[in-house]
């Protein structure tokens, strides 16, 4: 074999471990059902919090504990467990994207990631009133 080849080989090589490497960071967005038939590994969570059922936080008593129930898009809910700060925004969050492990009847969550309420929608309300209000003003 030529040093051409050899070099083209271990360039292919590297090229497919940077590519089985990057596909096992990726990971989809998981219900439920899907975390608890995986306990222990690690996943994405698209949930929202329940605000009808109790939520445990006290920044007194322990800063780094939060405790609430999330339901899914399925309407599946689940209790989670967040052993770090309270996210600032997280009572006025329309998702939240909950990373973690299930594990014994709770996810427990190492990060949380809030997704929040467009600014825009207030905006867009405002100015389709104005457009209504300047069409009855000025029918044509």
């Amino acid at each position: 074999m030529k040093k051409i080849h050899i070099v083209l080989l271990v360039l292919i090589a590297a090229a497919i471990a940077v590519l089985i490497s990057y596909m096992q960071n990726t990971s989809t967005y998981d219900t439920v059902d899907t975390a608890v038939a995986k306990p222990g590994k690690y996943v994405h969570l698209m949930a929202r919090w329940d605000k009808t059922a109790p939520m445990e936080y006290d920044a007194l008593k322990d800063p780094n504990f939060l405790s609430f129930t999330a339901v899914d898009t399925l309407g599946k809910t689940v209790k989670v467990v967040y052993r770090n700060p309270k996210p600032e925004n997280f009572e006025i969050s329309e998702r939240l994207v909950l990373e973690g492990k299930y594990d014994d009847g709770v996810f427990h969550c190492e990060r949380i990631q809030t997704k929040c309420p467009s600014k825009y929608k207030e905006d867009m309300a405002a100015q389709h009133k104005a457009v209504e209000s300047a069409l009855e003003a000025n029918p044509e």
